[in-house]
């Protein structure tokens, strides 16, 4: 069975940079705002395709380096090429958040946008990580979404995902057995809470302070969403549908979350904090 383009697309996490515009961009500006006068190193961590870094070096002649650490290495490659000009004020790693190794370099400022919850339950170590490497008065400035969830933890785009499942013929009550049985853990699941996620970072790091906004996500069209949904969650949801339906299944989160919009005025709104950190 040939795979359509849009799950080659979720395989491949191509497309994130015009899907970011209807998140994850926001993000990254709010952060940058945030960043210390003059800075000279900056990590950005779950770099991606290399956006936030290279507003950081067009925004900030005083960085000597900005480098990036991303697991996936097609998205390595597309930072590669994006920031290829700046020669070697960039420096790439690819890299597993879950298990980060140390890098020479002690950064005045540490980024992690819309990223964290892929690291759990092992968001301790990327905390430790970065309370290694901050230089004295550094700051690690972090921003975590936080959807509301229902008794079965799910909750933003899982949500979305199971008006998907619904159309393709899963009983709504089914929907949770159907996440536990693929061993996918809702996104609002290991979103953790801001309290939990306080008392995690706790031993490594202190709150220097904090901002909140919400997130609303609005879109165009179904296929937008689709899209959107393939570069940003990659194939992580579609596992729950079967190999013959999962190119139907990228059609129905793109139409579910049409639907929402329609009725909604938006296909999603959540809180998202802004977390301002130092090294003990």
């Amino acid at each position: 069975m040939t795979a359509s383009a849009v799950e080659i697309q979720a395989r491949t996490l191509a497309g994130y940079a015009d899907a970011s515009r209807l998140r994850q961009v926001h993000d990254r500006d709010w952060v940058l705002d945030l960043l210390p006068d003059g800075p000279q190193t900056l990590v950005d961590l779950g770099s991606g395709i290399g956006q936030l870094l290279q507003a950081a070096l067009e925004r900030f002649p005083s960085l000597r380096v900005a480098v990036g650490m991303e697991r996936s290495e097609h998205r390595i490659a597309e930072a590669a090429e994006r920031l290829h000009a700046y020669g070697a004020r960039v420096a790439l790693h690819q890299a597993d958040l879950t298990d980060p190794q140390p890098l020479p370099h002690r950064p005045d400022a540490v980024t992690m946008t819309s990223v964290l919850h892929w690291l759990f339950p092992h968001e301790e170590r990327i905390f430790a990580w970065a309370a290694r490497h901050l230089a004295p008065g550094g700051r690690f400035l972090l921003t975590t979404y936080h959807p509301a969830r229902d008794e079965h933890g799910l909750g933003g785009e899982d949500d979305i995902v199971r008006d998907a499942l619904v159309a393709l013929g899963t009983a709504r009550a089914d929907v949770p057995g159907l996440f536990a049985a693929a061993g996918v853990l809702p996104i609002a699941t290991r979103t953790r809470t801001v309290d939990d996620l306080a008392r995690v970072l706790r031993p490594h790091l202190s709150v220097a302070g904090h901002r909140e906004r919400d997130a609303v996500v609005t879109v165009e069209s179904a296929e937008q969403y689709a899209h959107f949904h393939a570069a940003t969650f990659g194939d992580y949801y579609s596992r729950l549908a079967p190999p013959d339906l999962r190119a139907g299944f990228f059609r129905a989160v793109g139409e579910a979350a049409r639907q929402r919009q329609r009725q909604l005025g938006h296909v999603s709104h959540m809180p998202v904090r802004l977390w301002q950190l130092t090294a003990h």
